[in-house]
């Protein structure tokens, strides 16, 4: 009866947190990179009595990308505004942003909110002790130091294969792919209509059009498209 009754008082007490995984490349979402991610959030959430309500994951979304462009980010800070979860778990810092501008808007703006993020790997990294505030400041620095050199890495081996083939194709914007066309095209029909992007992208959603990653449209995703496809 003792057991019962404090293994229940624990189950009560656990916070209830969902989990943030992101990899940048196509290629990896096959690959060891959600396993390694939520196995290492996983652990740490059992012996820091979280629960994790909802895994969120980014499939192929560079690191500097502000959060309002990343679907599966957007999604969950809708569902932490408004169902009560008030904590999110990230592998490393460099999971939620690769780019030190970026990493630091994001913790401020959850700070506004009221909410927290917790990197799993520097527990502590979010605080406001000076000493941990640099810590954070300088790793952001090193992640945005080889995010670097991995872009100078990948420019280098397109022109090497641009000058061997004459041509290196990167990934195609959207409207190209079977079936976008038709969903371009009926972006700019409700633009025409008067709607504004929120609602365009709303009018999207409850027409069951998804977007290429993640699960719905967001207002910031209508207006990048529409506007490369009028650059075309």
């Amino acid at each position: 009866m003792l057991t019962t009754v404090l293994f229940t008082r624990k189950l009560t007490t656990m916070t209830k947190a969902f989990a943030y995984l992101r990899v940048s490349g196509k290629g990896q979402v096959e690959g060891d990179g959600f396993t390694r991610q939520v196995e290492a959030i996983r652990k740490f959430a059992a012996s820091n009595d979280f629960k994790i309500a909802k895994v969120f994951k980014e499939e192929g979304v560079s690191g500097t990308t502000d959060w309002e462009n990343r679907p599966a980010f957007s999604e969950m800070m809708a569902a932490m505004l408004a169902n009560g979860t008030r904590t999110v778990l990230v592998e490393r810092l460099d999971r939620c942003a690769r780019d030190l501008m970026v990493q630091e808007s994001i913790i401020a703006d959850f700070r506004r909110k009221g909410l927290k993020i917790v990197s799993v790997n520097e527990p502590d990294l979010c605080s406001d002790d000076p000493s941990r505030v640099l810590m954070r400041q300088m790793l952001g620095a090193f992640f945005q130091y080889e995010k670097t050199l991995l872009v100078a890495k990948l420019r280098g081996a397109r022109q090497r294969i641009r000058a061997r083939d004459g041509r290196c194709e990167g990934r195609k914007p959207y409207g190209t792919r079977s079936g976008e066309p038709e969903v371009v095209e009926r972006m700019k029909a409700l633009r025409n209509q008067g709607l504004a992007f929120d609602k365009v992208a709303e009018a999207l959603n409850k027409e069951h059009l998804m977007p290429r990653a993640g699960s719905r449209w967001y207002p910031t995703s209508v207006q990048r498209i529409l506007k490369a496809s009028d650059a075309l």
